[in-house]
């Protein structure tokens, strides 16, 4: 059931209607990075450069290059801090997406089912808020065990493949049913919701695959909820 669900989640990523999704995703990503560069450069400027300008004022004008040596280092820290939060700002914008993505998968394979239920404006921004946090937190929490020998790779995997599980299957679940059927639903179902997540972490290790991470992860969590009711009916 995993496998399968995956491997069409996978598939379905080619498809026009997810592609066009992905790429407004991903625009609207590199505007929101590209705003957040300017905007932390420009409160480096403000409030960092004449401190460090200022730094060695009574010493010899050779030592300018130890404050030029000093920016170069502050400029190569932002451009990988905006490298860290290519995923974030990508699953959060990806949020404003994923009822449109759920629901093009439930019609292009279940058109004989009954469609599922978008989520309101306002829930469906604090879920998008929610899973921002989650990937944050998660992956905070992921680079905290690397420093901890013999845990690293398996806590990255076991912490997002938990979170990740969780919030995308309770996302596809809570199309329809309530919040609280829906997360009673996945726990029932823990062990293969949390595996399923794993498979999603995978997806998450792979850099510049893993901004496409919301629109696969919503694909697969819609195949499974789906095979799982069928199952759970039968």
């Amino acid at each position: 059931m995993l496998l399968s669900a995956a491997r069409q989640a996978l598939l379905d990523l080619i498809d026009p209607k997810m592609r066009g999704i992905l790429w407004k995703v991903l625009g609207l990503s590199l505007l929101c990075l590209v705003a957040l560069w300017f905007a932390i450069r420009s409160l480096f400027l403000w409030l960092a450069f004449p401190f460090l300008a200022n730094l060695f004022p009574t010493m010899p004008e050779w030592t300018g290059w130890i404050t030029f040596v000093l920016l170069i280092f502050a400029a190569v820290g932002l451009a990988l801090g905006i490298a860290l939060l290519m995923a974030p700002v990508s699953a959060f914008v990806a949020g404003i997406f994923l009822d449109d993505a759920a629901e093009h998968i439930e019609r292009l394979h279940y058109p004989d089912d009954p469609p599922g239920t978008a989520l309101p404006v306002f829930t469906a921004m604090r879920e998008a808020l929610k899973f921002l946090g989650i990937v944050i937190l998660g992956n905070i929490l992921a680079l905290l065990l690397l420093l901890v020998p013999g845990v690293n790779l398996v806590a990255f995997f076991l912490v997002n493949g938990y979170l990740l599980g969780r919030e995308f299957f309770e996302f596809a679940a809570m199309r329809f049913m309530g919040p609280e059927a829906a997360r009673a639903f996945r726990r029932e179902r823990g062990l293969t919701v949390f595996l399923a997540g794993l498979i999603v972490a995978g997806f998450v290790a792979i850099p510049i695959v893993n901004l496409a991470t919301p629109l696969f992860a919503t694909a697969f969590m819609v195949h499974l909820f789906k095979r799982m009711r069928e199952n759970a009916v039968v």
